[in-house]
């Protein structure tokens, strides 16, 4: 529960064992655990309920991931990556530690929007495989489902995308990769360094079906 964040971690197993338990972690790095900088970490967590949260004091996990002190690191176990945020400054509040982490946090499966769109373009993984599809749609429960299980098999390698079509920020993605509402939803493919893609319709997604696209196009 958000009461009992930040989780304090004292030690390098502790550290760890929280880092690896989740697909986003945030730790803060504060020698003062009751600095200005720890408080406005503390109101942070408390307000991003789905990451969890950890404040370490200790000078050897501090060593241990060669962070500075007064520092928050996000954590990001889909492509093994991180991010840091210096709060020494003190210019660094709530508000904008909140939108730190909404921008670099990725998952599994990571919804496309302004603000994730920066976490994306970031990631280290050159390949991204988007599922372009109505998110009203009665059937999506289950697509979202077969996708996410999908993006298992695939993880450090590939970032799985969710794109809603109903958003009119998409609108030019739709357009990037020649498709029209009427044949989604859709799998694209997107090689970052060469922009290669190919696209496929899909009316049912199926876990052997994205395994499929995926394999043939990293040949």
């Amino acid at each position: 529960s958000t009461t009992d964040k930040p989780i304090l971690l004292n030690n390098i197993p502790d550290a760890e064992t929280f880092i690896s338990g989740a697909e986003v972690a945030v730790i803060g790095f504060f020698q003062d655990p009751q600095s200005p900088g720890a408080e406005q970490f503390r109101r942070a967590a408390g307000q991003i309920a789905e990451v969890p949260f950890g404040l370490s004091s200790s000078a050897a996990v501090l060593s241990h991931y060669g962070a500075a002190e007064n520092t928050v690191v996000l954590f990001r176990t889909v492509d093994n990556d991180r991010r840091d945020l210096d709060m020494s400054r003190g210019e660094v509040d709530a508000k904008k530690l909140i939108r730190f982490v909404r921008m670099n946090e990725l998952r599994l499966v990571t919804e496309y929007n302004p603000v994730t769109a920066i976490g994306v373009m970031q990631s280290s993984l050159q390949f991204n495989l988007l599922l372009i599809t109505d998110k009203m749609s009665p059937k999506h429960p289950e697509r979202m489902r077969k996708f996410r299980a999908a993006a298992e098999l695939y993880k450090g390698k590939i970032l799985f995308i969710l794109l809603d079509s109903n958003l009119q920020s998409n609108e030019r993605v739709l357009s990037y990769f020649q498709l029209k509402k009427s044949e989604l939803p859709a799998l694209a493919i997107f090689h970052t360094p060469d922009d290669e893609h190919e696209v496929v319709a899909v009316d049912d997604i199926s876990i052997e079906r994205v395994q499929d696209f995926c394999n043939r196009f990293l040949q």
